[in-house]
């Protein structure tokens, strides 16, 4: 499995058999050339890129230039402002696709969650690399709408006590703590449903996604919300629970369970925006990096930030005995690798339009330094 675990940063997750090979495209196997290996001085890290960035100081990640770095360009770019206008955009749009339906307390259940806020990192990326690759917001949308109803679905189940058992998330009780533990079951099972038939009703009803286009985003998500990814990462992270972990297993875990939804909601929103094969293939390499990152921070978090700071419940994957990247190579290492991510993700954006990939810069670079 380690041989397994250490190439999916280079050739992406692998797909599963049962996709049909008349489609002219692969869910999570990349067509572009390998990654190549990396020369640090940890082997472990033999997936990642070249030309590390060390960390250093109190920030999770420490780059050359800083926080306020600007983009490829030298124009000034309102991250803040883009991130708010979207996440309220999304916001939105998830009030209205909510059912308000009969059992009236799994409608409830389905809206505590996803109404909840949160950053939104997700249904974002999605709308950056839709208007990267020459797309519109609108288009994005039920890509948007329907990756977030996925995570929530993931975070729903993961707080339950089969699995992580926390009582709190963002900043309040847990779904199964506020309406019991059948009823968060299922209502993490009816986003799952719904996030697909929001994702295909959407996208018809919009007038400007092809059929094809629809049906490639719909297979990506489903593969990264399935064996290919989520449900695979959780079996594989709930089966490490107590037992000694390479760094190759952990990252296997987490390039699943985290890091394949962030890079199936840039991907789709790629292909929703019209998208070429080799700007795809961009897209997810960045995503890829970007979502491992993404989780390589949670884990330093983890242990140097409280449970009011984080809105969640602070330390418990070290009560759980769980691996994560401090406990294999400490926190100034962990550190260093995120640079290495970070570095990783903005070099994939190098080929593209310097404004259009102004806000994946950002995201990139907001996920890096984010303090929650």
């Amino acid at each position: 499995m380690d041989k397994v675990a250490c190439c999916c940063l280079r050739n992406g997750a692998p797909s599963r058999s049962y996709f049909k090979p008349s489609l002219p495209y692969t869910i999570a196997r990349s067509t572009s050339p390998p990654l190549p290996p990396c020369r640090r001085s940890i082997s472990m890290f033999r997936c990642i890129l070249t030309n590390p960035k060390r960390a250093t100081g109190n920030s999770v990640v420490v780059v050359a230039g800083g926080r306020n770095t600007k983009p490829r360009g030298g124009f000034s770019f309102d991250f803040e402002q883009y991130m708010s206008a979207n996440g309220n955009a999304v916001h939105e749009a998830l009030e209205r696709s909510l059912p308000v339906c009969q059992p009236e307390r799994l409608s409830e259940s389905m809206r505590y969650s996803v109404l909840a806020g949160g950053k939104r990192v997700r249904p974002v990326l999605a709308i950056a690399a839709c208007e990267l690759v020459g797309g519109s917001a609108a288009a994005a949308t039920p890509v948007a709408c329907a990756v977030e109803m996925v995570h929530t679905m993931s975070l729903i189940h993961d707080d339950m006590p089969c699995m992580d058992d926390d009582a709190l998330r963002r900043g309040r009780p847990a779904n199964h703590v506020a309406f019991g533990e059948h009823t968060a079951l299922l209502s993490g099972d009816a986003l799952l449903a719904l996030a697909f038939e929001h994702l295909a009703r959407g996208c018809a009803e919009l007038g400007v996604v092809p059929a094809e286009h629809a049906l490639r985003a719909v297979a990506e998500l489903g593969n990264a919300a399935g064996a290919g990814g989520v449900a695979a990462g959780q079996v594989a992270d709930k089966a490490s629970e107590g037992a000694p972990v390479s760094l190759a297993m952990l990252e296997y875990i987490h390039l699943h369970k985290t890091a394949r939804l962030l890079e199936a909601a840039a991907v789709c929103g790629a292909i929703v925006g019209g998208g070429t094969d080799g700007e795809i293939e961009s897209v997810r390499r960045y995503a890829r990096s970007v979502g491992l990152l993404f989780k390589v921070v949670d884990d330093v978090l983890d242990v140097t930030r409280t449970s009011e700071q984080l809105g969640k419940t602070a330390g418990k994957d070290q009560a759980a005995d769980k691996a994560t990247y401090p406990k294999l190579l400490g926190v100034d290492q962990a550190q260093a690798y995120a640079a290495e991510l970070l570095a990783m993700a903005e070099g994939e954006l190098e080929g593209f339009d310097a404004e259009r990939a102004a806000p994946l810069h950002h995201l990139a670079r907001f996920i890096a330094y984010r303090q929650n």
